[in-house]
């Protein structure tokens, strides 16, 4: 039997990406990450951002096993270095490295206008006007494999706008 943990004590991911005009007003001013306004929400729950830079399809098709060439790795942030763990240890038994980007304050480095926001996983797609067929068939193309390196150059280069 397994017994389940109460909400206080529940790691919560946070795929959240909130475009800062549809929340609050210190999103706007960049004094709150959207993961911090989900923290925020959950009071004692322990929130890692995860899962957020890379769309389903990449998802699914770029996972691969511990120790491969071509394995990708994903950024998480958080404020609680044991829920962290235990995402990290999810996204590995799914096929990704992680790369710790840093507490929740520091998750914007991978909202969407940032460097490692889902292009660097995704084949660059093709110049000039896709008929539908061509649009889904490069949509449906394997990811492009990031390390971990690679993930932690993009988003130390990640600048906030403001």
């Amino acid at each position: 039997m397994t017994r389940s943990r109460p909400p206080s004590e529940a790691v919560q991911w946070s795929r959240a990406t909130l475009r800062q005009s549809r929340a609050a007003a210190e999103l706007d001013a960049g004094e709150l990450t959207s993961s911090a306004l989900v923290q925020r929400h959950l009071a004692g729950s322990r929130v890692v951002k995860a899962f957020n830079n890379i769309d389903f399809h990449r998802l699914l098709t770029s996972a691969r096993p511990a120790g491969a060439a071509d394995r990708s790795a994903l950024p998480i942030a958080g404020d609680d270095a044991a829920a962290k763990a235990e995402v990290a240890g999810l996204l590995g038994l799914l096929g990704y490295d992680v790369v710790d980007i840093g507490p929740l304050a520091e998750s914007w480095r991978s909202q969407p206008d940032t460097p490692v926001y889902v292009d660097p996983y995704v084949v660059p797609r093709p110049q000039g006007e896709l008929s539908q067929e061509d649009a889904y068939r490069w949509f449906e193309t394997p990811g492009v494999p990031v390390p971990a390196g690679r993930v932690r150059e993009l988003a130390a280069a990640a600048r906030r706008p403001g």
